[in-house]
């Protein structure tokens, strides 16, 4: 299975990445009940920052940013728990099958490349955000020196008129 598919699986909610506990069933193989039944059962390995119940109006509003989602996901009665990075760890030694052991690798690698495209990320911004500060301070000296010159224009005195000297035409 190609990252990129579980990239697009893996969502932001209340500031942290996570995967919802019906994509992770989907790439461990097993059904999302089984899953639930089983995080359940081993409860005191999911703390909150771990894994979290998704609130009914996180939930409308993941569905209504997702078209990828299906309509026995979206319309069913039971919210979705959302497993962060951590919690996908944990979940392998709860579920410990050879295809939940090799998919969390992959998760695993998923979750480490986003976090360093992140980062990536973050730098060329940090370093867009220097470069125009820089040129920002550079603009307003070059605009202050337009403006004086200008204000310079304005106060020059105007010469009074005064009669002209040298050969004159004589007007008929």
């Amino acid at each position: 299975m190609e990252l990129s598919v579980i990239h697009h699986k893996i969502f932001t909610l209340r500031e942290q990445r996570v995967m919802l506990d019906f994509d992770l069933a989907m790439l461990f193989d097993v059904e999302t009940r089984t899953l639930k039944q089983a995080v359940k059962r081993n409860m005191d390995r999911f703390p909150e920052d771990f894994m979290f119940e998704l609130r009914r109006e996180e939930w409308k509003e993941l569905i209504t940013n997702c078209d990828s989602l299906s309509a026995t996901v979206k319309f069913s009665p039971a919210l979705p728990f959302a497993f962060t990075e951590h919690g996908v760890a944990m979940l392998s030694s709860v579920l410990r099958s050879r295809k939940a052991i090799q998919m969390n690798i992959l998760i695993m690698r998923a979750f480490i490349e986003l976090r360093n495209y992140t980062l990536t990320h973050k730098e060329l911004v940090d370093k867009i955000k220097g470069l125009e500060a820089r040129y920002d301070k550079q603009f307003k000296d070059i605009y202050e020196a337009l403006n004086y010159l200008i204000q310079e224009k304005q106060n020059e005195v105007k010469p009074a008129k005064r009669q002209r000297i040298g050969f004159k035409k004589e007007e008929e």
